[in-house]
């Protein structure tokens, strides 16, 4: 395959097991982990929660990602479509909420074919960067019921700089107009769980609170009440950022630089939700030891 998948268009070729692209993958999708997973929003994790399936490989490269052993350093085992419908089905007997599809941007082919094997009967989570290309979530139309994209910068600088991720900023915002298009406004069943919609994560960085605040303003401006919005303030300093050209935000954020972003969404009238400052801790990252 020559692949264009991502909004790199880099003309990779990927067989069934290798690629030169940037995510260094190949066609069959790479896997790290399946399981519950109790650690997203309420109306996602709820009491049962979310069926997570973690892919290796991305399309970015956050020199700050929690996730780092399996995004840039592509841990995880190969499977097949087959083995991943089935993986939907095993989660569904565990009675989760939804299937969660965590980082699937350049494996999207396999997960159309496998959602053709097996539809499950909750709703698909569909969890990524914010940097998709709309031709790619095109083909998940009738597929995903619920979009939960990062949107990481209001600043292209910064999305090289940390991401290695041009054209970000237009891409995002594309990428949600077409996810909004897809599944409309956010719809809950009587306790509260997600059925349908988009809910917009930004993960606040130390020593950004202005990148923040201007996301917020885009958000409100682009989007309005057509999505919910996740500020996350669980920024752990992880992946390269004790490297010198990071240093600004080798730390945790402060409670300033968090009740600075949470009162500027208040004041916008943006709803959605928030976390706690304890939330910053390394024992909420998942253990990448193949379960599932």
């Amino acid at each position: 395959m020559i692949c264009n998948l991502c909004p790199r268009k880099c003309g990779a070729v990927r067989t069934a097991h290798s690629g030169n692209g940037f995510c260094k993958m190949g066609e069959l999708p790479v896997v790290a982990r399946v399981a519950p997973h109790y650690g997203e929003e309420p109306c996602i994790s709820g009491t049962k929660g979310s069926g997570t399936v973690f892919f290796s490989g991305c399309t970015m490269r956050c020199v700050y990602c929690q996730n780092y052993e399996i995004s840039n350093e592509d841990g995880g085992r190969t499977i097949t479509p087959e083995r991943l419908a089935e993986c939907y089905k095993e989660l569904e007997d565990k009675g989760v909420h939804n299937i969660n599809l965590v980082t699937a941007d350049h494996f999207a082919h396999a997960v159309v074919k496998s959602l053709e094997i097996y539809k499950p009967r909750i709703p698909i989570v569909y969890n990524c960067s914010g940097y998709t290309s709309p031709k790619t979530l095109s083909m998940l139309d009738g597929l995903v019921d619920i979009y939960l994209p990062d949107f990481k910068y209001a600043d292209d600088f910064l999305a090289v700089k940390y991401s290695s991720a041009p054209n970000y900023v237009n891409t995002a915002v594309a990428a949600i107009h077409e996810m909004t298009f897809q599944v409309g406004l956010p719809q809950f069943d009587d306790d509260g769980i997600m059925k349908k919609g988009v809910i917009v994560r930004h993960l606040i960085l130390p020593a950004h609170t202005k990148n923040s605040l201007e996301v917020l303003d885009i958000v409100k401006r682009r989007f309005g009440d057509q999505v919910l919005l996740s500020l996350m303030c669980q920024y752990i300093p992880m992946g390269k950022v004790s490297d010198r050209e990071f240093s600004r935000i080798n730390r945790k954020i402060t409670r300033r630089e968090y009740d600075k972003v949470k009162l500027e969404m208040m004041r916008l009238g943006i709803d959605g939700f928030t976390q706690e400052l304890s939330s910053a801790d390394e024992s909420y990252v998942p253990e990448w030891n193949f379960e599932g």
